[in-house]
């Protein structure tokens, strides 16, 4: 069982479809499944190199898929990977994926693509491509680096 500090839980109003979407999609594997005695998924968890996420179904009023709330979305996920952020998101759209940013260099150094799972969770990849110091960052988005630039 991987434990990690910090594990994003999401719910979806069918959790096993999401679990077969974010494996063709974005490559994460599944580690826990427990189903209850109707064959309803109760809990699971899948992984991503040494991060977990929990998939869920709705389970109160305040958990409910974007599929169930009008699209809205309270947070969304980022993955860093490794690799061709370009094959990734053509891995995402041949899975359902619905690419809301293509991919694209961003200002911090890394290319990113932002994409919106069949129920509306709104996920962004992202790989680096190039080291970029804070004074390029700075210059590129007109931002201040205040703190925190590795």
């Amino acid at each position: 069982m991987i434990r990690t500090a910090l594990t994003s839980a999401l719910c979806y109003r069918d959790p096993k479809a999401a679990l077969k979407f974010l494996e063709a999609a974005f490559g994460f594997e599944l580690v826990m499944l427990i189903e209850d005695n109707d064959g309803n998924l109760a809990h699971s968890e899948m992984s991503f190199g040494d991060s977990v996420v929990m998939i869920g179904s709705e389970w109160s009023v305040q958990s409910k898929s974007p599929a169930s709330i009008d699209g809205f979305n309270t947070q969304t996920v980022h993955i860093h990977i490794e690799g061709d952020v370009d094959a990734h998101c053509a891995r995402a759209r041949a899975a359902g994926g619905e690419i809301l940013m293509e991919p694209a260099d961003q200002f911090y150094g890394d290319r990113t693509y932002r994409c919106r799972d069949p129920e509306g969770h709104i996920w962004t990849v992202g790989a680096p491509i190039r080291a970029v110091s804070p004074e390029e960052a700075e210059a590129a988005s007109g931002l201040k680096v205040v703190k925190g630039w590795a």
